[in-house]
């Protein structure tokens, strides 16, 4: 594999985009609204539109031959390397003051996510994967993340992020495996699927992403000894339908009520 940038370089990036969006929240900002299929609301603010304009500026005076993949401006480049950016995963939770969002910062090689990083400014918090592993810090303080494993579904904390966009077959496979857990909880965001490497969450569905939301995740959460997979069992760099384990045995638990 070509070398990969450093984790210093990710920190670099998420510094960048920290100063955008921390002085933004809890802000009086102006909201806009983008077309998003099955949404009647899909926000916007300058904290999304200027944090990835800073972060694309940086990546492109490192490196200029690099792709560079943003939900606010789309794709720009081509190569085996593509950065893959949300500026503010999570704008709603952003706009009602509720610290769950972050910035996701990924990068995948030949398609593969194989870098990422969730930078959230208002905690102090930093989730990332590199070479090495996966790694959480706050005020100077650095930890390896791992995944918990609790056993059986019966056991398990669940995720999703809202229940409205659930319909048809995937409705159903979520109520099957919502019943089958300990706790369901919402409203996470990107937070959750960090706290599922971080060992306080088990399992994360989100029944609709872009590349943008899940990249950045997919190393964190794999380097922490979980499962990402979208729901028909392929990689889930592309999106769609998600769900993220803490361990194997209760991915393919989950997969089997999903699809069941």
């Amino acid at each position: 594999m070509p070398q990969l940038p450093s984790a210093d370089f990710l920190h670099r990036l998420a510094d960048v985009a920290d100063r955008e969006t921390l002085p933004r929240f809890r802000s009086e900002l102006a909201i806009d609204t983008k077309f998003k299929e099955g949404y009647a609301f899909d926000p916007v603010t300058e904290a999304d539109r200027q944090a990835e304009i800073a972060v694309r500026t940086a990546i492109t005076a490192e490196y200029p031959d690099h792709a560079i993949l943003g939900e606010e401006t789309g794709l720009t480049g081509d190569g085996p390397f593509r950065w893959v950016l949300d500026p503010v995963d999570g704008t709603r939770p952003f706009i009602c003051g509720l610290p769950v969002w972050g910035t996701l910062i990924g990068l995948t090689v030949n398609g593969r996510a194989e870098l990422g990083l969730m930078s959230q400014p208002f905690t102090g918090e930093r989730f990332w994967a590199d070479a090495d592993g996966a790694w959480y810090e706050r005020q100077g303080k650095r930890q390896r993340l791992s995944t918990r494993d609790v056993g059986t579904l019966s056991n398990a904390i669940l995720h999703t992020t809202s229940p409205e966009h659930y319909h048809g077959d995937l409705k159903s496979g979520f109520d099957r495996l919502a019943g089958s857990v300990r706790m369901t909880r919402y409203g996470g965001e990107c937070y959750a699927m960090v706290m599922l490497a971080a060992g306080r969450v088990d399992l994360a569905i989100e029944p609709s992403l872009q590349p943008y939301d899940i990249v950045a995740l997919i190393p964190i959460i794999e380097r922490a000894g979980g499962v990402v997979t979208r729901i028909d069992g392929g990689r889930a760099e592309e999106g769609g339908p998600v769900l993220a384990s803490a361990t194997p045995e209760l991915h393919t638990a989950a997969l089997q009520l999903l699809k069941n």
